[in-house]
């Protein structure tokens, strides 16, 4: 009896012990003040930006801790989510091989292997010719928890091959060089490399990137295979913070073009491929607000631009006078069509253009005929291939929608004429099941704002349908609608999946841009709104089973959207989100902030910027509310957005929150701005958020009898087979 309130004192310090160990992390508060514009901002979260802090690391790892402990009731749920998606796919498979050369190239997969193999085979392949391995991404990767390929770029002469790779998600690529004739690694790296590189005729030299303090490409080097890099002879250093450089070899392999671009003026320079000099040649110097970009055609140089034409012409220039003032135009700008690319074969162009928000791809021989590429379907994704060879008279492109797994097909010049090479194979899946649409959702401006909307056909339109409206809406990266097997389980369970084209891409030109940025930003937000409010009053969902999604800019916009709209949806999910951007835009030691501030505005020079950011910014702008329930992902190496970013809006978001709903912060410790690249990772990553998702929305499982679970995995099983023989073929 004497020892009896011992034992029950003892077992409720264990009690809260646990409790305390799963309740939400709370970070000290820290008084940080920054006067600015008459102004003073109050940050008592600053403080978690200290990387090296112990206490910092504390908290993340408290953070991973609690989010992990609440989303272990989801378990089972997550392993059903990621056995579906994995079943669907055929994990034995193979990229369609290319030709460059004297070989053709391809990627294969193999089962259990979580990253890709890259391969070669002699052109043209006989019965037993024999498959070289180039690099084997899953032996590079076996010791790390994040890997990542960048590039591999071979030698003209197809003798070596260089590979950039980035072992932590920080974007900091190192270069190695493998003797392809001999099946060995050369001695030399090249290390804090952005990842661009371009070969030189010789097949011995290479130009690569350097990145600044600020992870900007700033330097071009030259480098000579079997040399030591630290005698590398500079060719370029761009001083000015807001540019980048990048460099890439012409498709007809004559020219090294190396550009200095800003988010709103570029400046390209070339090199003779086939000469040693160090030199650059300048086509025309930088002018502020003139964007341009440069490619080569027999004697002359094919040059998009904006100079009159906000939403791109197109000209030539001779190579020995290529200024503006030997421009020529081809095709005239249009206001109603943005030309967004082009690449340049001998016989003919292919031009990469938007028009009514869609994505097209038109070939046009030089004669001047020009036929589109055909599209069916209402809303989809179209974009190049691999087509490295300059001679050629077949164009490879990609195809692809919400219902339509990725496929590439090669269009016949002549003929005009596309042929089906390969579609992803996708097991157990039938796109007659599902519909998609492309509706106009008008803004409260007037302006009208397409929305994609994917559905099954038997959907009921009465408002119970859980959905996921998602979005990004920056940089001019406009909407790309696109295929995802983890989508098929969320489909199958009566989801709406929505993505809206908001003001900030360039879906609809160049307008379309330029009014979802700097001080016209809140289009974007009231965009996506619009789209939200859209989808519950035509009655697809209604706001307690509306979720929303976006990463990066794509996180601002959810992020402001939840903070304008707390009552218009259940869930919300940030990955990476960019949700501090007054105090990231005034911190000019960060990567990217300089260059961002054609993007954002900068609020240090310019009291009206400063004001308007301030006006959005999510984590300037939550306050005392009921917020929906929060997923927040980050990655400790992200050089884009850094970890404190969510990590300050979780803390944030927890003291505002009037409401029970939960906010949790996944911090990836070793991770960078991507996430995992291991396929089988990336799975489980999505089958996480996908299990948020449906627990916040409380969507049941599917119950299935021991009957019907036999005959699916009976059915799966059989078509598995299907597939491994297709393959084989």
């Amino acid at each position: 009896m004497i020892q009896r309130p011992h034992f029950f004192l003892a077992a409720a310090i264990l009690i809260q012990s646990a409790l305390a160990q799963f309740t939400p992390p709370k970070a000290d508060k820290v008084p940080h003040q920054t006067p600015i514009h008459g102004i003073v901002l109050d940050d008592n979260y600053n403080w978690l930006r200290q990387r090296e802090n112990p206490k910092v690391m504390d908290l993340l790892k408290a953070e991973r801790a609690y989010c992990d402990h609440f989303m272990s009731r989801t378990a089972e749920r997550q392993q059903t989510l990621y056995d579906e998606s994995l079943d669907r796919i055929q994990q034995t498979d193979m990229s369609v091989p290319y030709r460059d050369g004297a070989f053709t190239y391809y990627t294969k997969s193999e089962e259990g292997k979580p990253y890709k193999i890259y391969c070669r085979k002699a052109y043209p392949e006989v019965k037993d010719t024999k498959e070289q391995v180039i690099f084997d991404a899953n032996e590079a990767a076996k010791d790390l928890k994040s890997f990542h390929v960048g590039v591999i770029e071979i030698s003209p002469d197809g003798q070596v091959a260089a590979i950039s790779t980035d072992p932590d998600g920080e974007e900091k690529y190192t270069v190695t060089f493998r003797d392809l004739r001999g099946d060995r690694d050369l001695p030399e790296k090249l290390e804090n490399v952005s990842g661009d590189l371009a070969w030189a005729a010789d097949g011995r030299t290479i130009f690569y990137t350097t990145l600044d303090e600020t992870h900007r490409p700033d330097k071009l080097f030259r480098h000579t295979v079997m040399t030591d890099p630290k005698s590398d002879p500079l060719i370029l250093h761009e001083k000015d913070e807001a540019f980048f450089l990048s460099v890439e070899l012409s498709r007809s392999r004559k020219f090294i073009f190396v550009t200095s671009a800003s988010k709103d003026t570029s400046e390209v320079s070339f090199l003779n491929a086939r000469l040693g000099q160090n030199k650059l040649t300048m086509i025309e110097p930088r002018r502020k607000g003139h964007e341009y970009s440069v490619d080569h055609h027999e004697n002359r140089f094919l040059i998009l631009t904006n100079d009159g034409a906000p939403n791109f012409r197109l000209v030539e220039a001779p190579i020995d006078q290529p200024g503006m003032d030997s421009w020529r135009e081809l095709l005239p700008g249009r206001s109603d069509v943005l030309l967004e690319g082009i690449e340049a074969f001998k016989g003919y162009l292919a031009l990469l253009y938007r028009q009514g928000g869609l994505p097209k791809i038109a070939i046009r021989n030089y004669a001047g005929v020009s036929q589109d590429i055909p599209t069916t379907e209402p809303s989809y994704s179209i974009a190049p291939e691999v087509n490295v060879e300059y001679n050629v008279k077949h164009y490879r492109y990609i195809y692809t929608s919400p219902i339509t797994p990725s496929s590439v097909y090669e269009f016949d010049m002549d003929s005009g004429e596309s042929k089906l090479l390969k579609e992803q194979p996708v097991i157990d899946y039938d796109p007659s099941l599902y519909k998609v649409e492309l509706v106009q959702v008008k803004a409260p401006d007037g302006q009208m704002v397409p929305l994609t909307i994917t559905h099954r056909k038997d959907l009921v339109r009465n408002g119970t349908a859980p959905a996921v409206l998602t979005g990004y809406a920056a940089y001019g990266i406009s909407a790309a609608p696109s295929f995802a097997i983890s989508d098929i389980s969320l489909l199958d369970r009566g989801f709406v999946l929505a993505e809206a084209h908001a003001r900030g891409g360039s879906d609809k030109g160049r307008s379309w841009y330029e009014d979802g940025k700097l001080l016209r930003k809140k289009n974007s937000f009231n965009d996506f709104i619009a789209c939200a409010e859209f989808l519950v009053a035509n009655q697809y969902t209604s706001p307690e089973h509306l979720a929303i999604r976006g990463g990066s800019a794509g996180g601002l916009l959810v992020g402001a959207a939840a903070t304008m709209r707390p009552d218009l949806f259940e869930a919300v999910v940030a990955e990476v989100p960019f949700v501090d951007v007054v105090n990231t835009m005034l911190d000019r030691t960060l990567p990217l902030t300089v260059t961002e501030y054609d993007e954002w505005g900068n609020p240090e020079a310019s009291a009206a910027a400063f004001e308007y950011i301030l006006s959005y910014s999510p984590y300037d702008n939550t306050v005392p509310a009921k917020y929906p329930s929060m997923l927040l992902t980050g990655g400790l190496n992200d050089p884009r957005v850094s970890f404190w970013e969510p990590a300050k809006w979780a803390q944030k978001l927890r003291e505002n929150n009037t409401g029970s709903n939960e906010v949790l912060f996944k911090i990836e410790l070793d991770a960078g701005h991507g996430g995992m690249a291991d396929r089988y990772a990336a799975l489980r990553e999505e089958a996480f958020v996908q299990a948020f998702i449906l627990d916040r929305l409380r969507v049941p499982e599917p119950v299935l009898t021991e009957k019907e679970k036999k005959e699916k995995a009976k059915k799966r099983e059989q078509q598995k087979q299907k597939q491994k023989q297709k393959s084989k073929q």
